[in-house]
C-alpha cells in the first residue's frame, strides 16, 4: 500500500494536469459552440455580439437558406464521393506500397525507402514540391478532372512508413506457418495481415478520410467545372471571398434578420457533421491503432 500513495508533490501535479486539460478541452470545444450557437441565433444577435456561448433568438432561417442554396447538395455529394472512393484508394495504394517494404527479403528495401521518404521531406518544403506537381498535372492534362483528385493524391509517404512499421510488428512465425501450408504472398496479405490490421487501418483510413474530406487547396488549384467542385470550395467561397450572390441573399432575407454570417456559420456546421457522426464508431479502433507498432523489440 505504500507504494501506491503519492507524495504531496505528485497530488498537486495530477491536480494541475486536471486543470490544465480542462482548459485545453474548454478552448477546443468552445469554437464548435460558438459555431453552433452563432448558425441558431438571429442576425442581429450575431453582429451584435450577444452569442458568446448560448444561441440568442432561435431561428433556423440560415439552415433554411443553405438548404435551399443553389449547388450546396451537389457540392455535398462530391465530397463525399471524393472522401469515399479517395480513402479506399489511399488504404489500397499505402498497403500496396507498404507490405513490400516490411520484408527483409526485398531486394534494395533501404534504397527503396530512402527514395520514398525524400519524397516527404521535398513535399514538407512547400513550393518545392508543389509547383513542379502542378506543372506535371496540366502538362499530362489531368487538370480539371476527377479522377486527378482519387489517384493523383493516393498516396500519403508518412501513411506507408506508419503501416510499414505495423507490419513489421507482426510475428515472422505467422508468416512461415501459412507457407508450410502452401499460401503465396497474397494469400499472406489478403487473409492474415489485413484481418491482423484493422485496428491500424482504422486509424490510417480516418486520417485519410479527415484530410480528403477537408481538403480544398487542390481541389480548388486543380477543378474549374462548378459541377466537380466539393463542398470545402463552396466553403470557402463563403467565408473567403465571402462570394454571396444576389440569388442567396435576397431582400427578404435581408428583413428576416438573416446574414452572410449566420448562412456561413450554418453552411460550417452542416460540413462538419459527417466526420463528428462517423468519429464515435471508429474510436475503438482509432486509439488501437495509434499504439500497434509503435513500439518494437
Amino acid at each position: 500500500m505504500d507504494a501506491l500513495k503519492q507524495t504531496a508533490g505528485e497530488l498537486w501535479f495530477g491536480k494541475f494536469n486536471y486543470v490544465l486539460l480542462s482548459v485545453i478541452a474548454v478552448l477546443t470545444l468552445f469554437p464548435f459552440v460558438y459555431v453552433l450557437s452563432a448558425s441558431i441565433s438571429s442576425s442581429d444577435a450575431v453582429i451584435s455580439g450577444r452569442v458568446i456561448l448560448l444561441p440568442k433568438e432561435i431561428t433556423f432561417s440560415a439552415y433554411e437558406k443553405v438548404f435551399g442554396m443553389a449547388g450546396l447538395w451537389r457540392a455535398y455529394g462530391n465530397t463525399i464521393f471524393y472522401t469515399v472512393f479517395g480513402t479506399l484508394v489511399n488504404l489500397l495504394f499505402i498497403t500496396l506500397g507498404a507490405y513490400p517494404l516490411s520484408k527483409r527479403r526485398l531486394v534494395g528495401a533501404s534504397f527503396l525507402s530512402f527514395f520514398i521518404a525524400l519524397t516527404m521531406f521535398i513535399n514538407m518544403s512547400g513550393t518545392a514540391g508543389m509547383i513542379p506537381f502542378y506543372l506535371n498535372l496540366r502538362d499530362l492534362g489531368l487538370l480539371d478532372s476527377r479522377f486527378t483528385i482519387i489517384f493523383g493524391f493516393a498516396v500519403i509517404t508518412f501513411y506507408v512508413f506508419l503501416m510499414r512499421t505495423f507490419f513489421q510488428s507482426v510475428p515472422d512465425e505467422i508468416e512461415e506457418s501459412a507457407k508450410m501450408d502452401g499460401a503465396n504472398d497474397w494469400q499472406i496479405l489478403l487473409r492474415i495481415y489485413l484481418p491482423l490490421s484493422l485496428p491500424a487501418f482504422a486509424s490510417i483510413g480516418l486520417f485519410c478520410a479527415v484530410s480528403r474530406w477537408n481538403g480544398y487547396f487542390w481541389t480548388m488549384v486543380i477543378l474549374r467545372d462548378e459541377s466537380k467542385i466539393p463542398l470545402q470550395v463552396l466553403l470557402r467561397k463563403l467565408i473567403v471571398e465571402m462570394n454571396l450572390t444576389a440569388d442567396m441573399m435576397s431582400a427578404a432575407d435581408i428583413s428576416s434578420g438573416l446574414s452572410k454570417e449566420t448562412v456561413i456559420y450554418a453552411t460550417i456546421v452542416i460540413s462538419i457533421v459527417p466526420i463528428i457522426a462517423i468519429y464515435p464508431f471508429i474510436q475503438k479502433f482509432f486509439v488501437k491503432g495509434m499504439m500497434l507498432g509503435a513500439i518494437k523489440d
